[in-house]
């Protein structure tokens, strides 16, 4: 079975798009928009509703990005690139959801599917970062950076086979942290929430 590859960017994209935590949070009467940060992630849902919700919904974030590199990419016979690009498109539309007025998470989740379609053993390295500097330090916006900061080189390090596209990953490495830009500014100025605050319904912080 052959697919196009305009129509696997198109699946991708609206793949991505799935406003999952939106949609879950409005099953229990939240608009997650007023909640936390306002993001469509699961980190703002565990605000909003607890990890009994915000588990599966941030697994099924990171399908996202997993299914369009482990699936669409291989249908169309592009290659790795355009596997990643396919699970790229993904994260834009997580960002982006054309089924939430295009204003959805920071896309960390789908990123995570990305590199774990395409280079699990850097995914399992990142993920030990990302959760030694959540529990050191209590923020998930910091682990995150963190985490996008170092893939190129735990990529390099121990995903050798994956070492021709430390580049790319770099190029999601950068989109993921230019994403946290805000949440940054909050760390500097000490105003960041820490992981496990619940949140009411307020604007402006966290991941």
């Amino acid at each position: 079975m052959t697919l196009s590859f305009a129509i696997a960017l198109l699946a991708s994209y609206l793949l991505g798009s799935i406003p999952t935590s939106q949609w879950v949070a409005r099953t229990k009467g939240i608009d997650l928009r007023v909640v936390g940060s306002g993001n469509l992630g699961a980190t703002n849902l565990y605000r909003a509703l607890g990890m009994k919700y915000a588990l599966p919904v941030g697994l099924f974030d990171a399908l996202k990005g997993a299914v369009p590199v482990a699936v669409f990419g291989p249908l169309t016979h592009a290659g790795t690139v355009g596997s990643l690009v396919l699970g790229v498109t993904a994260v834009v539309g997580h960002v982006y959801p054309v089924f939430a007025r295009f204003k959805g998470g920071k896309g960390v989740a789908t990123s995570a599917g990305i590199v774990l379609g395409l280079a699990p053993a850097a995914f399992g390295a990142s993920l030990a970062l990302w959760g030694i500097v959540l529990t050191v330090s209590g923020y998930v916006s910091l682990a995150s950076v963190v985490a996008a900061a170092m893939l190129p080189a735990l990529v390099w390090l121990v995903q050798p086979s994956r070492r021709g596209m430390v580049v790319w990953f770099g190029v999601l490495a950068l989109a993921i942290v230019w994403l946290h830009r805000a949440n940054l500014r909050r760390l500097v100025n000490g105003t960041e929430r820490r992981f496990g605050h619940r949140a009411a319904a307020t604007r402006g912080d966290g991941a």
